[in-house]
């Protein structure tokens, strides 16, 4: 089971590794930089030789980036676009120094323009990093929970922003749990999750999915809201995590949680009850 959580790089960026095996990851993500700002410091040769040595050593095969919070490759606004797409640039300079496999990228916000502008400052923010760093690293789009504004909380919107996408070979797509029902995609029983990753599969298709994110939601089905919970203990709840990381279309990507870490639980219980959940063959 290729089963991981959002790390802390705190310290050191390899220090992460440290932290992915104490949690018994065999994947995990990480930002590469400060989440909340625009700027970031330059990787350091030391810091990026032992985050590689560490990542061998560990045999893990597959390392997640996150992009930043504060970038919105959907935006209509010339000057916040282009900031955003310099971080994109930037971050898979800093996947690529790294040996990260994956990045990825919140789909984000149209502005009250209209998704079909926001799908078309998407789709050319996406070619023109790939065209900036031709990156082995793949660049991979979240769906968003359908929050006001949003460009790509709908599979069809998903899709056509692949579809315009000049370098589609180097572009995938990260499925949120939290962010789907959220949207209105049922996940919580057997038969809903099987519906919604056929439809997935229909409208976008499942070779375009490469990474899995596990949150549970505070939200209720359709509600548009983005809050994570501790998995099993919000609206999709334990059987519909059972049904999910089983159903053969997910159970062998790699799944990422990015539960919250308080006084009820952290991520060594929620990565816990996924394993418990998990059925070996």
């Amino acid at each position: 089971m290729l089963l991981g959580a959002h790390v802390s790089i705190a310290g050191s960026i390899d220090r992460s590794v440290d932290r992915a095996k104490e949690l018994q990851c065999t994947t995990f993500q990480i930002f590469t930089r400060n989440p909340r700002g625009w700027r970031a410091s330059k990787l350091k040769d030391d810091e990026v030789d032992a985050f590689k040595r560490k990542v061998y050593e560990a045999r893990y095969e597959v390392v997640i980036a996150h992009m930043p919070y504060l970038p919105n490759i959907s935006s209509p606004l010339k000057v916040g676009w282009t900031k955003s797409v310099n971080v994109l640039i930037d971050e898979l300079e800093r996947c690529e120094l790294l040996g990260i496999q994956y990045l990825v990228c919140h789909i984000g916000s149209h502005m009250g323009r209209g998704v079909e502008v926001g799908i078309a400052q998407v789709s050319k923010a996406v070619d023109l990093a790939i065209e900036r760093v031709s990156p082995r690293c793949m660049v991979l789009l979240e769906n968003m929970a359908g929050q006001r504004n949003s460009t790509g909380s709908k599979f069809e919107d998903i899709n056509k922003i692949l579809s315009k996408i000049q370098h589609g070979d180097r572009v995938g797509v990260c499925l949120d749990t939290c962010h789907l029902l959220a949207a209105g995609y049922d996940v919580r029983t057997s038969e809903a999750i099987e519906r919604t990753l056929s439809k997935f599969d229909e409208v976008v298709g499942l070779k375009r999915m490469k990474v899995v994110h596990l949150n549970d939601s505070k939200g209720k089905l359709g509600s548009s809201l983005d809050r994570h919970e501790h998995i099993g203990l919000g609206e999709i709840g334990e059987e519909g995590f059972r049904s999910f990381i089983n159903n053969p279309m997910i159970r062998d990507l790699p799944m990422i949680i990015e539960t919250p870490e308080d006084e009820i639980a952290d991520y060594y219980d929620d990565l816990a009850v996924l394993r418990r959940l998990y059925k070996n063959h």
